[in-house]
């Protein structure tokens, strides 16, 4: 009932801003998309850097672009939280996802500011909180899964028939891969990489967590042939958040679902055809993680994995996977690589540029961000 009660509201919403739209736009040219009471002015004339969710202070949800400062660019409300950023190659636009089980995908324009209105999930489905585009743009692939048994759903959405109104054609349907798939990135352009967390929920609630099968997968772009799964030993580790290094291997950050005093390896590494391997860190390390991994970035040999539960962040170095600094960061969320540094953001503000070797920066944004954030090449 709740969940029927807020697409209604949704769909209502969307209906308002479509109303809102100029008929004259098009794709990748968004400027008149929106009228100014739907998002704030901008408020730097330097470039979109940054691109993620927040939580606002004085209530609700937004989007924000930003620069590399974590200045706001351009700002808008969401409908409620959201998640994941997928961000379009050649071409300015992004789309943002409803947390788990979500409601709604919002497309926009990062270069304008300018938002098409909202995509809402059908009845039957749910988005599950990210997204990936194609290498040439033209699609848009999002983690979906089935209302009722949480079955996983790429869902396949051609970029170009995005209309004015809200509207996108969803050309096809990707499943037969499992429960609960969670982030979707491109393993190489031909290959999509998923992280299938395998917990069957009602609303937010696991209901299978004696019989949950988690896996990474791989699919074929074009088909959604399943090419390749690798799994863990230890079933009750959910894998949920994926990075592809500059060598071309898949790395994924897990939540854990066993007992709260357990301690259990939450990076595990992947190279195609062979198994996951995880990163190494003592039983007390891991545990500083609060059994959570939210974003992952490689830099030139090394990994920087964050902890918005733990509070925390990690740097592992590739070549013998062990954990080489542990740092605090209160709501640690978005990482990303501008200028060969991470950028690391969070749920305070608060904002690191961290080396290899973990020396910091420190600064603050105005946006309290949220676990994901999207940095531009």
């Amino acid at each position: 009932m709740v969940t029927d009660l807020t697409r209604r509201k949704l769909l209502k919403m969307a209906l308002a801003s479509a109303s809102l739209t100029s008929a004259s736009s098009m794709v990748g040219c968004a400027t008149n998309l929106v009228g100014h009471s739907q998002r704030d002015n901008v408020v730097s004339n330097k470039q979109p850097a940054i691109i993620g969710c927040s939580r606002r202070l004085s209530g609700g949800y937004a989007a924000v672009v930003a620069d590399s400062t974590g200045m706001p660019l351009y700002q808008f409300a969401l409908p409620a939280r959201g998640h994941g950023i997928a961000v379009q190659p050649h071409g300015s636009l992004a789309a943002a996802f409803g947390r788990r089980p979500g409601h709604y995908m919002q497309v926009f324009d990062y270069q304008t500011g300018g938002q098409f209105p909202l995509i809402i999930a059908k009845p039957n489905r749910y988005f599950y909180g990210h997204g990936v585009f194609s290498a040439d743009g033209q699609y848009l692939f999002a983690t979906e899964g089935e209302r009722g048994t949480s079955q996983g759903i790429i869902g396949v959405y051609r970029i170009s028939t995005l209309s004015d109104k809200g509207d996108i054609e969803k050309v096809s349907e990707f499943t037969g891969f499992g429960i609960g798939p969670h982030e979707v990135v491109l393993a190489d352009n031909d290959t999509l990489a998923i992280g299938v967390g395998g917990v069957h929920t009602k609303g937010r609630t696991p209901v299978n967590l004696e019989s949950m099968q988690p896996a990474l997968v791989y699919l074929d772009i074009k088909t959604g042939e399943l090419i390749e799964q690798a799994v863990l030993t230890n079933k009750q580790l959910s894998i949920r958040h994926l990075s592809v290094t500059e060598s071309g291997d898949v790395v994924c950050g897990q939540q854990f679902r066993g007992e709260p005093e357990q301690a259990a390896p939450l990076v595990a590494i992947h190279q195609r055809g062979k198994a996951l391997e995880h990163l190494q860190a003592d039983e007390e390390e891991w545990l500083r993680f609060n059994h959570y991994i939210a974003s992952i970035a490689s830099l030139d040999g090394y990994l920087l994995a964050t902890s918005p539960r733990g509070n925390c962040y990690g740097i592992w170095r590739e070549i013998d996977k062990q954990l080489i600094d542990l740092q605090p960061l209160i709501d640690a969320s978005g990482v990303g690589v501008i200028n060969s540094k991470w950028v690391v953001g969070s749920g305070s503000g608060k904002m690191l540029t961290v080396s290899q070797h973990g020396q910091q920066r420190v600064s603050h944004s105005p946006v309290l961000w949220d676990n994901h954030w999207s940095v531009l090449a």
